[in-house]
């Protein structure tokens, strides 16, 4: 049990957001008009993933693709994410975003209501720096008037949630949903400290 833990800082692709749509048609639109297959570019993917490398800049590489824009307006909240906040909240934690995300994040928090669950949100194209640097999780504590030990990161990269958490003293819980359930630990760093299969599992370690 996580029972130090006051702030509950969270990913958004894998962990809040279902990006299946909208990494489906970035592959549709990146293979339009090669020989490449949606199957033999998701193969490879996961190949990659496996081996510990980037599986999309890796597959795009072999492939010899150029990378197309993401799709936002295809995410959609997975279903446990607003019931998990909720009860969050109902708890008395505080909420925070911290993730990797294009321009428009609390735009996008509004439109998908989740906006109104976090205190704070400390996305990479605002301020300037990404996962896994440190930066962004050290201006979230600051922000929070948080130390490490009073925090928890859920996400489901091991190199980019669990490895910089763990690095600062943060506690880490690993969700193994999405392309991030393949990832093999690459170093003692990356491995979490609590690994679940639902979002809504958070509820029980805390």
């Amino acid at each position: 049990m996580l029972l130090t833990v006051k702030w509950v800082f969270l990913d958004l692709g894998s962990t809040l957001i279902d990006e299946t749509a909208a990494d489906t048609r970035r592959i549709k639109e990146m293979i339009s008009g090669t020989d490449v297959t949606e199957e033999a570019y998701r193969e490879k993917r996961l190949e990659m993933i496996r081996k510990g490398r980037n599986g999309d800049l890796s597959a795009m590489e072999y492939f010899g693709l150029t990378k197309t824009p993401w799709h936002n307006e295809d995410e959609i909240p997975y279903p446990d994410a607003v019931p998990t906040l909720t009860e969050l909240k109902r708890r008395g934690y505080k909420l925070g975003v911290i993730a990797n995300q294009n321009y428009g994040t609390e735009r996008r928090l509004k439109n998908w209501n989740l906006h109104q669950f976090f205190d704070i949100i400390a996305a990479s194209a605002e301020l300037g720096v990404a996962k896994p640097d440190p930066a962004i999780f050290e201006w979230a504590l600051k922000q929070a008037g948080c130390c490490p030990q009073n925090a928890v990161m859920v996400g489901d990269r091991m190199d980019n949630d669990m490895a910089p958490a763990n690095r600062l003293g943060i506690h880490s819980v690993r969700l193994k949903r999405g392309l991030g359930a393949y990832h093999e630990p690459q170093s003692d760093d990356e491995i979490p400290e609590h690994t679940i299969s639902q979002l809504s599992q958070l509820l029980d370690l805390l």
